[in-house]
Parts: C-alpha cells; structure tokens; sequence
C-alpha cells in the first residue's frame, strides 16, 4: 500500500487539506506460569482524507487503498467540510503554512524474531525464576512489539514517511505473606525491533533479583501513614505526575475548554527548579522513547517549553489551536490510526535534570517517603490528580527504612510543582500508553524530585 503515489492526488485538494496512508503492526506474547496465554498478532491499514480550514474539518476514512476508494474519501471529506463550514457563524481564516519534507524510517538490524524465539527467552526467564525464587506464586511475562507506518501528504506541499517501532517486555511477579497477596513488576521497553534491543535471558537477571527483593521487602512491608508528607518521587512517580496532571491541562484543545492553565500563562506556576518540557525526538544526544520527527499535520516536530524556571510559557497544539491562540504548532497533533483525526498529543514529556544528588535528596528528608512505581493514575482540568503508588520506601532521619505497601498519594499538581525543593541531575525514561479518545504510545519519565503530597495510608 506503501506504493500508492499520493502526489497524483495534489490537484483533489480544494482547501488546505491531507492524505494519510497507514499501517499499524502488533504481536503479543504472554506466559502465565509458563503456560502461553496468548500469541497473537495484528495488522491494522488503511488511508484517510481530512479536509477543512479554520479549526472545522471534513474527514472520511477507508480500509481500502484503491485509486477508487481514496478519490470517494475526497468527496466524502469534501462534502462533510462544506456541510459543517456552513454551520459555522464565524468567518473561517485559512492556516498559514509551512510545508516539511522527510524520511524517517528505521529498518531492523537483525532477521525478525520469530514467536518460538520469543517463547524461548520467555522460558528462560521463568525458569531462572521458578529455580532461584519458589516463594514466587505468580510470574506474568510479555512481550509486545508494535510498528506503525505512515506517509502522507497536504496541499501545502509537506510530505513524510516514517515509521517508528517499539517494544515493551513486562515482568509481573506476586508472592503471598500472611495470606495476602503482594505483586509487583517492572517494564524494559523502549525504540526499535525487539531482536536488536532485547538482549540475551543472562542480561536481565540483576534487574529480576531486585525486582524480587523490592517485592520480598514490600511483603514485609508497613502502611504509610495519611497526611500531607515530604517526600522524593522518582522518575516513575515524576513523569506521571508531568503527564497526566500538567501535559494534559497544557493541550490546548483542553485549554480551549476550560483547563485550568489557561489562566496561567506568564505567571509563577512552579519552584524555579522546574523546567518541563514534551521533547519532540532527541535529549541528550540519544532518541527519546517516542520519537516525533514530524507530527501528522505535516508539523515539523520541535521541542515545546512548557514550564520554564517555574513560569509557564507555553501549550501544546494543533494548527487550529495554535491558529486560534496565536501561538507557533510544534508538532503535538498525533493520530493513532488511519481511522483517526490528529488530536493535540504529547510525546516525551519530562521536567529537566537539576543538580541534586538523589542520595542528597533522601538524606535531607526526616521524615516521609521515598516513592518509586506508580500502577494507575487519574488527573482532571483543574490538575487535582491522584495516582496509585505500589513500590516505595519510609524515609527516617534521612535514610531508607522498611518498604510501603499499596498506597495512593494526591493533590494539585501545580501547588506540588509549587512546594520542589530539589530535582536530581539523572533522569529515566518509561515508554507508556495515553488514553486521550485514541491509545497513543508516548514517553515519560525524568528526575526525581523532592516535594510535598497528601499520602492516603491506613489510620
């Protein structure tokens, strides 16, 4: 389908307009216990045409690729423009336009890995598990390797085509102590095809042991105590709380209906500590987990600054709300599948290193809680959040004491970015799933940071 010549469709376009072909590829592999509970995999493809000015748009979409099928989606998108366009009691401006060239696509290295390869390594595992841990009563092991495919082309005379695979290996242990269940996991993830990036069974196994020894500590473990607490988020913890309770209000199709920092802009919403940013591709000399070089309204991707030494400088956007907020597009309008719109998404989202020592910043708390892995998450326009936190330690006269089990912590992110003593000066990043109307792939992570949360613990 890749084939198809879309610049022979240049001269259907009436308004400005854009023609997306697309692929997504999925396979997944679970063992439970090491019984295989699925193996499966997917392709999904199709074209689309949206067509519009002015923040209204004219979109139709179809499975099929044909000469036949992508000149009826013009029409169809025509016809839905012209129809919502006149509803319109404003006067629609057209976008003003650059156009953007480009090819990015990553080929693998190494001939595919196939299912039985993957079963392998995950028998491996389970085997070194089962052996060195039979205190273990669960251990849930995935692979998933996804690769989605997109060219594309608008009236302006942007074009690209790129492609961007990723992996996720999952490792979900539980235990039991007293009779009550106690899990835990860990994640290796990142860019590329899992036969280049994943690496032999022999490499992960210090990151299984201390696994293990995070879930033996924290089936010792006590609850927290309930208050508002000093505590050090890492990056896990961090990058959530930059994700869900700051990217999200600073989208500005959020902003446009209400959010919270739309009534911020130019004003002291964090410690000067703080600098936030959704990087585009690349930090740090090295690609980011979810690499957007151009995004899917033909937008050369660029960094947004979103939080800069603690004032808030700018939103994430679309043409259309950058159009209608005077401000520049950077490259946040994603789409999921061909199916899709372009919706204001974030890609690497993360505050910056500081020069903190993460061992200093422990040390420098009396009294609260080193927090290290979330499991879910919930924020709103206001950025009141609450996460759930399943891995974290009690912090006493500055050192590490007995692990914490299950817990939630909550508040309003802004006043948390208000109360950050310190960020620390290395970082991690996670590769995670936005649930913004369409599952999208993006990156999370950071610094840890030292702050202050309400912690819900058992009284």
């Amino acid at each position: 389908m890749f084939e198809v010549d879309l610049e022979k469709y240049q001269n259907l376009f009436r308004e400005y307009g854009e023609l997306r072909v697309q692929r997504n590829k999925r396979a997944a592999l679970n063992l439970m216990n090491g019984d295989v509970q699925a193996n499966n995999s997917s392709s999904n493809a199709g074209i689309s045409v949206r067509i519009g000015r002015g923040g209204v748009w004219g979109f139709s979409s179809s499975a099929e690729s044909s000469d036949l099928s992508i000149r009826k989606c013009f029409q169809s998108a025509e016809e839905r423009y012209r129809w919502l366009a006149g509803k319109q009691q404003r006067v629609l401006q057209p976008y003003s336009l650059e156009s953007w060239e480009g090819e990015y696509l990553f080929k693998p290295k190494n001939p595919i890995m196939s299912s039985s390869t993957r079963i392998e390594l995950l028998r491996e595992m389970e085997n070194y598990l089962v052996k060195k841990y039979p205190d273990i009563s669960m251990r849930n092991l995935t692979i998933i390797s996804t690769d989605i495919e997109k060219k594309y082309i608008n009236s302006a005379g942007g074009c690209f085509h790129l492609n961007r695979p990723l992996y996720f290996m999952v490792v979900n242990l539980a235990t039991s102590r007293g009779g009550e269940p106690v899990s835990l996991h860990n994640v290796f993830s990142g860019m590329g095809f899992p036969q280049d990036e994943l690496g032999a069974v022999e490499s992960y196994y210090p990151e299984l042991d201390a696994l293990y020894e995070h879930l033996r500590l924290k089936s010792e473990g006590v609850y927290a105590k309930p208050g508002i607490h000093d505590v050090v988020l890492d990056a896990d913890l961090a990058g959530i709380l930059s994700h869900e309770a700051i990217g999200h209000t600073c989208e500005a199709d959020i902003v446009l209906r209400g959010s919270v920092a739309g009534d911020l802009m130019g004003e002291k919403v964090a410690s000067e500590l703080v600098t936030l940013v959704d990087i585009a591709h690349s930090y740090d000399g090295r690609l980011c987990k979810v690499p957007v070089f151009v995004d899917d309204e033909g937008v050369q991707a660029k960094d947004a600054v979103i939080i800069e030494n603690g004032i808030l400088k700018n939103f994430m956007h679309s043409r259309a709300t950058a159009q209608e907020l005077g401000m520049e597009p950077l490259g946040n309008a994603r789409a999921h599948s061909y199916s899709d719109e372009p919706l204001v998404r974030m890609r690497n989202t993360m505050i910056l290193p500081g020069k903190s020592k993460l061992a200093d910043m422990i040390a420098n708390v009396e009294d609260g809680y080193y927090l290290i892995k979330s499991s879910n998450g919930q924020a709103d326009t206001t950025s009141e959040f609450m996460f759930g936190v399943i891995l974290g330690y009690e912090i006493k006269n500055g050192k590490l004491g007995k692990a914490i089990k299950d817990m939630t912590i909550s508040g309003v992110a802004y006043d948390v970015l208000k109360s950050i003593t310190a960020v620390s000066d290395d970082y991690k990043f996670n590769l995670g799933t936005c649930g913004k109307k369409q599952q999208i792939s993006v990156g999370m992570g950071g610094p840890a940071i030292r702050c202050r949360v309400n912690i819900g613990g058992q009284r």
